[in-house]
C-alpha cells in the first residue's frame, strides 16, 4: 500500500508542472477574459457615495440634494486624474454631452470647495437623463460589453435594443469571420480528403514525399508562410507571371488584398489540420473492405459512398472542427493578405485590446468565440458518440 501511494505521489508530482502550466497559461487567462467581459468599475470606483444614495431616487424627478452633495464629495475625494478621466469617457459614451458637463463641473468643484448645488454650475444637472446614465453605470457587473459584441445595448430604461446601423459593426464582422472560416473548411475538405486517401493507400518513397508535403508547412513559421503568399499573390508575383507566360491570362489577376487571397492562403496554412485527422482514421480501416465491396458487385463510387466515406466520417468531422475553430481566430493572414472588408473578428479584438484599451469589449468578443468553440465541440462529441454507439 505504501508503495502504491508512493507511485501515485510520484505520478502526481510528474503531472504537477503540466497542471500548473495549464492553469497559469490557459485557465487563468480565460477566467480573466470572462471577468473583463462583465466588469466595469470606471464609474462605481469613483462615485462611491453617490451609489449609496441613488437607490432613493425615483428615476423621473430632478436629482435630490443628497445625490448632488454625494456627487460633489466623490469628485472632491477622488485624487486620481486617470480615474476621473476614465469615468468621464465612460459616461460620455453612454450619454452625449457628459464630457463637457463633467469637465466644467469638476473644475468648478475643485475651485470652489463650498459648492453644494450642481444645478447652479450647469442647468443640465437638473435633467434626469444624465443621472439615469450615472445610475446605469454604477454597477460593477454589467452585460453592456456582451450586448455590444452582438450590436445590442440597453436604453436608459434598461430595455435591450438593437444599436443604430451607424454604431453597429461587430455582428457583421463576426458573420464575415464565420463565413470565411466555413469557406476555408469546405475547401480543405475537398482537397484534404482525396489527399488523405492517396496518402493512406501509398507506400515507400511516394508516401514519404506526400507526408513531407503535409508536415513541412507545420514546421514553418506562420508568419513566413503568410509572407510567402504575400509575395506569390502580388500582381507581379510568381502566380500571375506564370499564368501570363502560359498565355492563360492577358492581365494580372487581383489575388491579394481581397477575400480570394485570404481564402487561398488560409487554406494552404490549415490544410494539414484536415489531412492528418482523416489519414489517422483511414489507417484504421481494413484494406480488404473496398475490394470485398467490389467483389460483391458494388461499383467503385458506390463502394466509396457505402463503405469508405461512412467509416472515415469521424476523421472528416475532426478535421472540420480543427480547421473551423482555428480559422475563426486567425489574425496575421487576413491582416496581411486581406483588404479592409476582409478583416476578421481577431483584428477587432486586437484593436480593442491594444488600440482602444477597451478590455471589456475585447473580453466580450473573446467570450463569444469561446462559446462558439464549445458549442461546436459539444456537437462533435454528440455526433461521434452516436456514431460509435450505432456501430
Amino acid at each position: 500500500m505504501k508503495l502504491l501511494n508512493s507511485k501515485k505521489t510520484r505520478a502526481y508530482m510528474m503531472l504537477a508542472p503540466l497542471i500548473l502550466f495549464v492553469v497559469v497559461f490557459f485557465l487563468w487567462p480565460l477566467l480573466v477574459m470572462m471577468k473583463q467581459s462583465i466588469s466595469d468599475d470606471a464609474v462605481s470606483s469613483v462615485l462611491k457615495q453617490t451609489a449609496s444614495v441613488m437607490h432613493e431616487w425615483d428615476e423621473k424627478s430632478p436629482p435630490t440634494a443628497a445625490m448632488q452633495q454625494a456627487f460633489i464629495k466623490d469628485i472632491q475625494t477622488e485624487q486620481d486624474p486617470q480615474a476621473i478621466g476614465n469615468m468621464i469617457r465612460k459616461l460620455n459614451s453612454e450619454q452625449a454631452g457628459f464630457r463637457t458637463l463633467l469637465t466644467k463641473t469638476s473644475t468648478k468643484i475643485n475651485g470652489t470647495p463650498t459648492v453644494t448645488d450642481l444645478v447652479s454650475i450647469d442647468a443640465r444637472w437638473s435633467d434626469p437623463k444624465y443621472w439615469l446614465a450615472i445610475n446605469k453605470l454604477l454597477s460593477p457587473v454589467t452585460d453592456r460589453y456582451l450586448l455590444a459584441a452582438v450590436d445590442m445595448n440597453r436604453d436608459l430604461q434598461g430595455n435591450v435594443q438593437k444599436m443604430p446601423a451607424s454604431q453597429s459593426a461587430n455582428l457583421d464582422i463576426m458573420l464575415r469571420t464565420f463565413w470565411i472560416a466555413a469557406m476555408v473548411t469546405l475547401i480543405c475538405v475537398l482537397i484534404g480528403y482525396p489527399y488523405a486517401v492517396l496518402l493512406a493507400s501509398s507506400s515507400g518513397w511516394v508516401k514519404n514525399v506526400l507526408f513531407m508535403a503535409v508536415l513541412l508547412p507545420l514546421w514553418t513559421s506562420l508568419l513566413v508562410r503568410t509572407a510567402a503568399w504575400f509575395i506569390l499573390l502580388q500582381d507581379q508575383g510568381l502566380i500571375n507571371d506564370a499564368l501570363q507566360s502560359l498565355g492563360i491570362i492577358n492581365e494580372p489577376l487581383h489575388l491579394i488584398f481581397n477575400r480570394l487571397g485570404v481564402v487561398i492562403s488560409m487554406t494552404h496554412v490549415l490544410l494539414p489540420f484536415m489531412v492528418l485527422p482523416i489519414y489517422s482514421v483511414l489507417k484504421t480501416i481494413p484494406n480488404n473492405l473496398m475490394p470485398a465491396a467490389s467483389s460483391l458487385g458494388a461499383a467503385p463510387w458506390k463502394a466509396f459512398l457505402r463503405v469508405l466515406l461512412p467509416l472515415s466520417f469521424r476523421g472528416i468531422l475532426s478535421g472540420m472542427l480543427l480547421v473551423f475553430m482555428t480559422s475563426i481566430g486567425y489574425y496575421i493572414t487576413p491582416a496581411l493578405i486581406g483588404g479592409a472588408g476582409d478583416q476578421m473578428i481577431s483584428s477587432i479584438i486586437a484593436y480593442y485590446a491594444t488600440g482602444a484599451a477597451n478590455w471589456g469589449m475585447a473580453g466580450a468578443l473573446g467570450v463569444i468565440l469561446l462559446v462558439v468553440c464549445l458549442v461546436l465541440f459539444t456537437v462533435y462529441e454528440r455526433i461521434t458518440t452516436d456514431n460509435t454507439r450505432s456501430a
